[in-house]
């Protein structure tokens, strides 16, 4: 076996990370092709954010739906389990970046992951059409087929707080302007809408669609994978979570927990009991 040259090792090491994302060099730093000094100011954080993920840029009603659905989820009150882990966080004594990390890593299939799991359901009914089975049958197949998988609830619908979740006809009147202006297909929403119908049939009342149902339409419409509506979803929930750290931090406390240190949980364990000392092993 040869002596690999220097210049051999030296591409093997440039090789190691390889990366369409960012070309930087001394001096020089471009996102996509794109100079950084020419994006700063002339382009928004959603279209920023749309070509680091994409690799290229939106176009202007592409980033206002992006930008729309971002805003939309930022934050839902303490009574939301990684708001109060980032205020409970912030009492412990550690800096915003660790209750930021705290909060953003609960943020899993159950708080969190509804938005991934629509587009997926959304782009499993779209698949079924493509295969010529008509809207309503390849809704109720897909339901069925999402109920087979992860049980009865239908993620993106319903809200255990909202009777109707306030967000989502905004973000539903936006997509239907975008689909109206052929900016977007409108496949999704129609897809989205024929869900609510059919849990209505199904269940003798409406369900309405909530703040990850309607997001998941903005993102399926905009081409983003199931798995990328979970990260964005992270990064529009990261804002309310720095907010609420901060305002903790700035409020003060030590050490809160979850409830006040007066309330005391209930125990469900054994009875109170003697020691036996003599019965003691060695």
């Amino acid at each position: 076996m040869s002596e690999k040259s220097a210049s051999d090792i030296e591409n093997e090491v440039q090789d190691w990370w390889q990366t369409g994302i960012i070309d930087m060099e001394p001096g020089k730093i471009h996102y996509g092709g794109y100079a950084i000094e020419d994006l700063i100011g002339n382009i928004s954080f959603p279209a920023m954010i749309w070509l680091m993920t994409r690799g290229d840029l939106p176009t202007p009603a592409q980033a206002k739906l992006l930008e729309a659905a971002l805003v939309s989820a930022v934050d839902h009150g303490p009574q939301a389990p990684s708001i109060a882990i980032a205020r409970m966080a912030a009492t412990c004594g550690v800096g915003l970046n660790n209750a930021m990390a705290s909060a953003v890593n609960v943020l899993g299939d159950v708080h969190g992951g509804a938005g991934e799991q629509a587009v997926a359901l959304y782009h499993d009914i779209a698949d079924r059409m493509k295969d010529g089975v008509g809207l309503t049958d390849a809704v109720a197949a897909g339901l069925d087929h999402q109920i087979a998988e992860h049980g009865k609830h239908i993620t993106g619908f319903g809200h255990r707080f909202h009777p109707i979740d306030p967000r989502a006809p905004r973000l539903l009147a936006l997509v239907a302007e975008a689909a109206e202006a052929k900016h977007i297909s409108g496949q999704f929403g129609v897809i989205a809408s024929a869900i609510e119908d059919t849990l209505l049939a199904r269940k003798g009342k409406r369900i309405p669609m909530n703040i990850d149902g309607a997001t998941a339409v903005i993102y399926a419409e905009l081409g983003f994978a199931p798995e990328l509506a979970r990260g964005l979803f992270c990064l529009s929930r990261s804002v309310g979570i720095l907010a609420h750290a901060w305002e903790q931090t700035q409020q003060g406390g030590r050490n809160k927990g979850p409830i006040p240190r007066r309330m005391i949980w209930n125990y469900t364990g054994p009875k109170r009991k003697a020691f036996d000392v003599d019965s003691k092993s060695d």
